[in-house]
């Protein structure tokens, strides 16, 4: 063993880590370190207060914020074949007789594109990008109307949410661009969360997130739900397997 080092050391190299892996499990840490598991829990503690990293059972995880909004077209050229299978897989969660709220987002235009075109459903979804791409879908299909979000290619404000006080859902599919056992669900435009807020207002069912495991860690500009509100959530093999014992334990189903 050499020199012990001092916690600006520590921490240093727990940045690092950090930075090429986004998730430290804290044997790995005390390892890396050569240090105790006290030592290594105490540089996590002041790591999460200056707001770099987020604990978890058994280690942290990189704070990733996201501060603006991309465009449509960038978004949807990020872990495509992910944002596919993610798709498939939500919309197989849907069943005849459903009323199902789907947000804007590239990963909702995934699960709008891959529903049966013979499901007796009826969609409701701010999601412009879907309507064009989906053409006629077969299924009963609505648009929430408002004014029209050029960079995410969705529909907000209050015209919007007015109407979407006329319907309730027994199922939400929900696009995030964030999503943490801390901060919960988060998105990057007040517009787009008051739509999400006002949709898990009127679900009475289940609330699914869909979302690939890019978002797991990362921080947005606005939440829109608590780890708890959310029922299932569909992401991809990558997701991390700690993770998924993490969610279990907030009763949140992992589907990969």
């Amino acid at each position: 063993m050499g020199k012990p080092l001092i916690p600006a050391q520590r921490r240093e190299k727990i940045q690092e880590f950090l930075a090429v892996h986004q998730i430290a499990r804290t044997t790995d840490l005390m390892d890396l370190l050569e240090s105790s598991e006290a030592t290594v829990r105490r540089d996590l503690e002041w790591l999460e207060q200056k707001g770099i990293l987020e604990r978890t059972h058994g280690g942290a995880i990189l704070s990733q914020r996201v501060l603006f909004e991309q465009e449509y077209q960038q978004r949807a050229q990020k872990n495509p074949e992910e944002k596919k299978r993610i798709g498939e897989l939500a919309a197989g969660l849907i069943e005849n007789g459903d009323i199902v709220f789907v947000n804007s987002g590239t990963t909702a235009t995934e699960v709008l594109k891959h529903i049966r075109r013979d499901a007796r459903i009826t969609v409701f979804t701010n999601n412009v990008n879907a309507a064009m791409e989906l053409g006629d879908p077969g299924f009963h299909y609505h648009l929430t109307g408002g004014e029209f979000q050029s960079r995410s290619n969705s529909l907000a404000g209050r015209f919007a949410l007015d109407n979407l006080n006329l319907v309730f859902a027994n199922k939400l599919i929900l696009g995030v661009d964030g999503i943490s056992l801390k901060h919960g669900c988060t998105v990057p435009t007040n517009d787009e969360a008051e739509i999400v807020r006002k949709m898990i207002e009127r679900t009475k069912g289940q609330v699914i997130v869909a979302a690939d495991h890019s978002k797991w860690g990362a921080v947005s500009n606005f939440h829109v739900a608590n780890i708890d509100e959310v029922d299932k959530f569909v992401t991809d093999m990558k997701f991390d397997k700690s993770a998924r014992k993490e969610l279990a334990a907030h009763s949140v189903q992992v589907i990969i």
